[in-house]
């Protein structure tokens, strides 16, 4: 198995001991530095284990032969492929079996990258078994229709495919992993104040909306944001499992963990490069943006990040993806997440506070905002800014509204969209087309009137001319009414008010 991206790719090791001369081992078939290597990884290891090196000289071809194979996880079939060919034993199950894993010199067998790409390959191609490293067991396992079995080292492995050592397939309880994931230690409930940014924040949970949040210091930014994913719908099955392989791919699965099965939350530093960020890199991996994929992108102090890093953001945004080319090879990573991000409204952080008066210059100012670029603002759909809290809000004890009920309203509305884009279409209202909102936001005279007006004044472009009807859309739907109203089309303008600012 190679990866490309987080695919995986089906590899067929062929190995001819020929039984004429002697030599070090012929390896082809585009096999990168660490394929290469092998070759001496797997000397010691059979050497260790108790098998004998194959003396005589040998061929190992990794088809298909014109594409790249990069990784230790060939190690496990190379050898045992060498030891097939020398006539060391023989199995009846290599017809019908993936192999992967990479060797330690006394023998043992290390976890690799991209276990459960490799079970989701096994499955399409109809193979009925899988071998990976014991650690890798849980993550591949949770793939329905294969039987993956766990090994821990090259003797193991042998035991099993010539039938001396029965072992059962792994088995994973994905109900368990799932109610376990549903806990959460934050709550929205300790955020004291701050209603109408809850409010903010529940309709981009029911729409898939992306959001700033801009307020001076210590306003509860970081906070609200922390708890976002709380108030989000629990992930599905395929979305967990598509989440998953990304993380597989990327070797980022903690140890014993089988699936993800709680939205990712990314909070990458603003010092981040343009490759961490989207991804990239000699040989393409996912970036941060990835591995957001189903959940939420947190960038804090929004200006800071660099300008280039920034607007690398806007075509990601847009897909949903991220596409890599190289001259060899180009690869397609997802990325589908919830952007949320955050700022101060001027470079000392007290513009918009009354407790502190605020010491930048009007040009200082405008140069702070001016790094965020007017169309990457046009992407996001919600500006929201969020005041400091009052001493007899943070000193009051009633708990304000908790992650249980905004999400009972998430999830009523996210079922109407169900029943309107249909049960097994991905569309949100954050993300309809032009066509879905041609079909689906229609307005009456007074909304045409309202919406006429706001583009007007506050110059809005066509971009966000569709994400206030969007956002409209999505607080139509938490009210349960069946159309865009007045009231609705208002509150989704009065969250654009930093296209003017800005």
């Amino acid at each position: 198995m190679s990866l490309a991206g987080i695919e995986a790719r089906h590899c067929e090791i062929e190995v001819d001991v020929t039984g004429r001369g002697f030599g070090p081992p012929t390896l082809v078939g585009l096999p990168d530095s660490a394929v290469k290597e092998s070759v001496e990884r797997i000397r010691s290891a059979l050497t260790n284990s108790g098998f004998p090196f194959p003396r005589s000289r040998s061929t190992i071809n990794l088809a298909p032969a014109d594409v790249r194979k990069e990784g230790p996880s060939f190690d496990l079939p190379i050898a045992l492929g060498l030891m097939l060919g020398d006539d060391q034993f023989r199995s009846e199950l290599l017809d019908d079996v993936l192999i992967a894993g990479e060797l330690a010199l006394d023998g043992r067998v290390r976890p690799i990258r991209g276990a459960l790409c490799m079970a989701l390959l096994a499955r399409e191609r109809g193979v009925r078994c899988v071998v990976v490293p014991r650690e890798n067991a849980e993550e591949a396992g949770v793939v329905a229709g294969v039987e993956v079995y766990g090994v821990g080292s090259l003797t193991e492995a042998v035991g099993f495919l010539n039938g001396k050592l029965p072992l059962e397939p792994t088995q994973v309880d994905l109900d368990a992993v799932f109610n376990h994931a549903g806990r959460y230690e934050v709550d929205f409930a300790d955020v004291r104040g701050q209603e109408p940014v809850k409010r903010a924040l529940l309709i981009a949970a029911a729409g898939r909306h992306n959001v700033l949040l801009i307020g001076p210091p210590g306003t509860g930014k970081t906070m609200l944001a922390k708890r976002l994913p709380t108030i989000l719908p629990p992930l599905s099955l395929h979305e967990a499992l598509e989440t998953t392989r990304i993380y597989s791919a990327a070797g980022k699965l903690s140890a014993g963990e089988s699936l993800l099965a709680t939205r990712p939350v990314r909070q990458p530093h603003h010092s981040v490069s343009t490759a961490a960020l989207v991804g990239g890199g000699t040989v393409p991996t996912a970036g941060e943006v990835s591995l957001a994929h189903h959940g939420v992108l947190f960038l804090d102090e929004f200006p800071e990040f660099s300008r280039t890093v920034l607007e690398s953001l806007r075509q990601v945004i847009e897909d949903g993806c991220v596409h890599i080319s190289r001259v060899h090879s180009a690869v397609r990573f997802p990325a589908d997440f919830l952007l949320l991000a955050a700022m101060n409204p001027c470079p000392c952080g007290y513009f918009s506070d009354p407790r502190k008066p605020c010491r930048c210059s009007a040009p200082q100012i405008d140069r702070y905002l001016a790094r965020v670029s007017g169309p990457l603002l046009e992407r996001i759909d919600i500006h929201i800014e969020v005041p400091a809290v009052p001493i007899a809000a943070l000193r009051d004890m009633q708990p304000g509204t908790d992650s249980a009920t905004i999400r009972e309203s998430v999830g009523r509305a996210i079922e109407i969209q169900r029943a309107r884009f249909g049960d097994g279409s991905t569309v949100t209202n954050g993300r309809m087309t032009s066509r879905h909102l041609r079909k689906h936001c229609q307005l009456d005279e007074s909304g045409e009137r309202i919406l006429r007006q706001a583009v007007s004044e506050l110059g809005l472009s066509a971009r966000a001319h569709d994400k206030v009807l969007r956002v409209a859309r999505t607080i139509a739907d938490l009210a349960g009414a069946p159309s865009i109203e007045a009231m609705h089309l208002a509150e989704a303008i009065q969250y654009r008010r930093l296209d003017r600012s800005l």
